[in-house]
């Protein structure tokens, strides 16, 4: 990768009870450091997870701040049957652990503060096989199998681990996008192995509601495994992608958000994308 996008994809991978009393439109454009992205089952809303706040974007590009305070919404994630969990740092500083909610119209509440916490999950996952195991990392990969409300250390991890992907094949089956590729742990995060060559750093990961798992590999472009194999979904391209969510109701519709926190749409399961909203 070029020197500016190794700085700013560094940046940005360093870098709460919530409600709606603070629905203030704003522009999309206006958003930054987004952290994570979301696709609600049964909705045509976005919602964004950002450094200011919880966003949500309806289909003419409105977007409005869903959460009750501007907090730092680092680890952002869905299980397969609506449920959302978050972590990141409360507006008025310190780590806020683990929240979650029973959909996006759900009340927000903490469910634990991890391992060695208040943690600040900057990457989480749902087990598509298992809607009660979760995993974040920090400070190593942490596991959860009831939830959300207890946490344990699994393992160190894998080096320079960017992102993480739940497989949907056994509860235990995890993967993680890092700077050296894609790696892949069948023992709930314990130990970890490389899947294949990714030829780049992966940079954002995504299981499919139909099981097939995505990866951005920057210099490349979206991927998708198959076989072991990464093989290429669009043509190469200069952006990096830091987040996926794939819309659960139609598979061919992917929003992306990238290292610039521009917000892309494509609606033929990631061969092309365009800007969300002008």
């Amino acid at each position: 990768m070029k020197t500016h996008t190794l700085l700013l994809l560094s940046a940005v991978l360093a870098s709460p009870v919530l409600g709606s009393e603070h629905a203030q439109p704003v522009a999309l454009s206006e958003l930054t450091h987004i952290h994570g992205v979301v696709l609600p089952a049964g909705s045509d809303t976005i919602l964004l997870a950002t450094h200011h706040g919880l966003y949500s974007v309806d289909p003419a590009g409105n977007t409005t701040m869903v959460s009750a305070e501007p907090d730092d919404f680092m680890g952002f994630t869905a299980a397969t049957d609506g449920r959302l969990f978050a972590s990141g740092h409360p507006a008025t500083g310190g780590n806020i652990g683990v929240i979650g909610a029973a959909n996006a119209d759900g009340a927000w509440r903490h469910l634990s503060d991890g391992q060695n916490g208040p943690v600040d999950f900057h990457a989480m996952s749902v087990s598509p096989a298992d809607g009660q195991t979760l995993y974040g990392s920090f400070r190593g990969i942490q596991v959860s199998r009831d939830g959300g409300g207890t946490w344990e250390v699994s393992g160190p991890g894998p080096a320079e681990l960017i992102d993480l992907a739940a497989a949907p094949d056994a509860p235990g089956h995890v993967y993680a996008g890092t700077m050296a590729g894609l790696f892949e742990s069948e023992d709930f995060g314990r130990t970890w192995s490389e899947v294949t060559a990714a030829g780049g750093p992966v940079t954002a990961l995504e299981t499919r509601a139909d099981g097939n798992l995505y990866a951005f590999v920057a210099g490349r472009g979206l991927m998708r495994l198959e076989a072991e194999e990464l093989v290429a979904v669009g043509e190469v391209t200069d952006m990096v992608l830091l987040h996926l969510g794939f819309d659960p109701d139609d598979q061919n519709r992917v929003v992306a958000v990238t290292t610039e926190s521009a917000v892309l749409s494509s609606l033929d399961g990631g061969k092309s994308w365009s800007p969300l909203a002008p």
